[in-house]
């Protein structure tokens, strides 16, 4: 019963660590596009998405509830199995923060609990139903309904803004304090998805160990320890993906930055409340990558896209592989469990390690390039070209205007030393 107790106390300070490593790992969700725009200071950003985080820890336990008894079977469960689950989820989310990928840290969780449960009791103990309609569907909805809604909504924006006789400092000034409050709103409904993911696997542990009965609910020290300690990784900011969402995907105008955060809060918002636990950093990825092609001129980089896409195809099968390695481990004894115990520990510190040789913090995080600085920004992309050419020309008032400008920019007046200019006329005596 103490081994039992002891290790009970391991998992719920480990899955503590994890939703220490999602807040950070997750802070450019919320403040990327308002630091990158300018509307907050990196330091004040950070500190208000912590505080709202929290908050939004406590409006919710319905995705809590889908975690704990919907993905893997509680019976036959052991403790240890949510340990190794969760070594698997931390060592992902560390190597994708040092390589400033926006990757998800909910899959990272899913991946390492299936692979940890498939490897302790085989494919039984995976729910596939609940995962394919509340984990898979949603990871692929989600970027693509936030992107879509994104775009729409940066196009309205722009489109109001042409007709609006409000100068351009006021119209800018209004949609940068547009997105200090939206950022709150999804940092409050990354608080209310996220965090409840870390309730939902203590939860499961004291249900494994008996301390819970199978469905209840987490309890509120559980909830309290999951919004602080998000909070508290939040707050630390994880500058790397901040520089990535806010500089790496496209170049964001305060009316993009609005649109983005509006659109992926009433997404993340919309699916807590249904209980699907969905990815919030696709969620914002999708909607960043909206915004971007929603202006007009606006360019994507692709190349930072598709690294982005190639680290959320890998989140799942990577986390469960190391997942189901190291509940192999555990499965030996009490050594294979301090075998574990340490390699997270030494895998932890070697990431930190190599991420201080080229640091990223709130000194440098808006720097467009830290490793080729001055290096020409990326072309536009086909997908980019191909939505620019459809979109509609401006407004019939504003015709004379252009026309008007390009005259007085595309006539040169003929230099003293361009042979083919005419002589010019003599002087009236």
């Amino acid at each position: 019963m103490e081994h039992i107790t002891l290790l009970l106390a391991i998992v719920v300070v480990t899955a503590l660590v994890f939703d220490f490593t999602n807040g950070f790992h997750d802070t450019a969700n919320a403040m990327a596009t308002t630091i990158s725009t300018g509307a907050l200071k990196p330091k004040t950003a950070v500190a208000m998405s912590a505080v709202l985080n929290l908050v939004g820890a406590f409006l919710s336990v319905e995705v809590a509830k889908t975690i704990s008894g919907g993905i893997i079977n509680e019976e036959g469960i052991r403790t240890e199995v949510i340990f190794a689950a969760l070594v698997g989820a931390i060592l992902w989310n560390l190597l994708t923060w040092l390589l400033g990928l926006p990757s998800s840290s909910s899959h990272a969780l899913f991946g390492g609990l299936i692979g940890a449960a498939v490897m302790s009791a085989g494919w039984d103990a995976v729910n596939g139903p609940t995962i394919v309609t509340k984990v898979l569907i949603p990871a692929i909805a989600a970027p693509i309904v936030a992107g879509l809604a994104a775009m729409v909504a940066t196009r309205l924006t722009y489109r109001l803004g042409k007709k609006s006789n409000t100068g351009t400092k006021a119209t800018a000034k209004g949609y940068r304090a547009g997105q200090i409050a939206s950022a709150g709103l999804v940092s409050l409904a990354h608080g209310t998805n996220d965090a409840q993911k870390t309730m939902g696997i203590i939860t499961l542990a004291l249900v494994t160990s008996g301390v819970l009965a199978p469905g209840a609910n987490p309890p509120m020290w559980v909830i309290v320890s999951a919004g602080v300690a998000i909070a508290l990784g939040t707050y630390l900011g994880g500058w790397r993906i901040i520089r990535t969402m806010g500089k790496g995907l496209t170049d964001l105008q305060p009316q993009q930055g609005f649109a983005a955060q509006t659109s992926a809060a009433t997404v993340i918002l919309a699916s807590s409340h249904l209980g699907f636990s969905l990815s919030t950093t696709q969620s914002c990825s999708g909607a960043v990558m909206g915004a971007g092609l929603g202006r007009k001129g606006g360019v994507v980089r692709w190349s930072t896209a598709t690294r982005m896409f190639v680290a959320w195809g890998l989140t799942l099968p990577a986390a469960g592989l190391v997942g189901a390695a190291a509940e192999f481990l555990t499965k030996q004894g009490t050594w294979g469990i301090a075998a574990v115990a340490v390699l997270l520990v030494a895998g932890s510190a070697v990431i930190w390690a190599l991420s201080r040789r080229k640091p990223v913090d709130h000194t440098n995080v808006t720097a467009d390039d830290l490793d080729n600085p001055g290096a020409p920004a990326e072309p536009a992309g086909v997908v980019t070209t191909a939505i620019a050419a459809v979109t509609p020309p401006p407004a019939a008032g504003s015709v004379a205007a252009v026309a008007d400008a390009d005259l007085k920019t595309t006539i040169p007046t003929p230099g003293p030393t361009d042979p083919a200019a005419p002589p010019a006329p003599a002087a009236a005596v």
